[in-house]
């Protein structure tokens, strides 16, 4: 949904855009191609291959900024490079990238044998290995159930606390094999593991408490008519951003809030989330979970 996200930001070649989620920067290039010559484009991400690929991709792009850091700094780097808004808008494609997700080496998926990691950066000393051998049995069952809204997580936790009592859990095969042995075999078109690696994914990366806490720090510095473009993937991601939009796009009163007045903030685009077309989901099938939503930042 890179064309739909990158054409709600209305872009105009004399506004500062951020994208807080660079990866292989196919965002980036639609946005620089529509700010040329004299927008700017600042782009984050904490996955040093993701930064390292997109410097080579868009090398020929003079307006672009590529910052090795995690979205949610992105308050910090502006106010130490002397920016103190962002005119044009902000583009979010939250969860896991396609290059993480398959790369066979970074233990994200369960299709392939790989150490236990999940990390999006890679220098972090918190894995899906510490998740899985350090963490007691109710913070398992908590993550599953949360992260995953797993149906079994009692016995997949039981049975992972099990085998680690005899040895450490240390690849992603030997954690897919004790989910099939604790689950029963139902039918469904969802592997039995996808909603455990969510949930470690999640719990290592802190996705969720990443996202609250940044959409507030850039609600605080978006210019009046600047967009906020959000792709989630997941119930949870478009959970906490249809909230976030339906709070500050009414006025409320004795209610916790990043300003300290109670007029609307933002005004919704699109009341109802876009999802990906037919056509897309039969060229990219992870596609047809994704939502978007958009809002205007106003009243400022």
């Amino acid at each position: 949904m890179a064309k739909e996200a990158v054409d709600a930001l209305d872009c105009k070649n004399s506004l500062l855009y951020i994208d807080a989620t660079l990866g292989a920067g196919g965002y980036s290039k639609l946005i620089l191609d529509k700010i040329q010559p004299d927008g700017k484009l600042i782009a984050f991400d904490v996955d040093i291959d993701a930064v390292n690929y997109s410097k080579e991709n868009l090398k020929d792009y003079e307006n672009l900024t590529i910052v090795n850091d995690s979205y949610t700094n992105i308050k910090k780097y502006l106010a130490e490079n002397g920016i103190k808004e962002i005119t044009g808008g902000v583009v979010f494609d939250l969860g896991a990238s396609t290059p993480q997700l398959t790369s066979p080496k970074r233990g994200f998926s369960f299709l392939s044998d790989s150490k236990l990691d999940m990390r999006f950066n890679q220098f972090g000393d918190f894995s899906a290995y510490d998740v899985v051998n350090d963490y007691k049995e109710a913070e398992l069952v908590r993550i599953f159930s949360e992260y995953g809204e797993e149906r079994f997580s009692k016995r997949i936790a039981k049975k992972i606390i099990e085998t680690r009592k005899l040895k450490k859990i240390n690849t992603t095969k030997e954690l897919v094999d004790i989910i099939f042995e604790a689950t029963p075999r139902i039918k469904s078109k969802i592997h039995p593991a996808t909603r455990v690696f969510q949930a470690i994914r999640i719990e290592v990366n802190h996705e969720l408490d990443n996202i609250k806490n940044t959409l507030n720090d850039v609600l605080t510095l978006l210019s009046n008519n600047a967009i906020l473009s959000i792709v989630t993937f997941h119930s949870l991601e478009d959970r906490i951003v249809k909230q976030f939009f339906k709070h500050y796009s009414r006025e409320w009163v004795g209610e916790q809030s990043v300003f300290d007045y109670n007029l609307p903030c933002l005004e919704l685009i699109n009341k109802k989330p876009i999802k990906a077309s037919e056509e897309e989901v039969k060229i990219n099938p992870p596609s047809r979970s994704a939502k978007l939503r958009i809002a205007k930042r106003i009243n400022k």
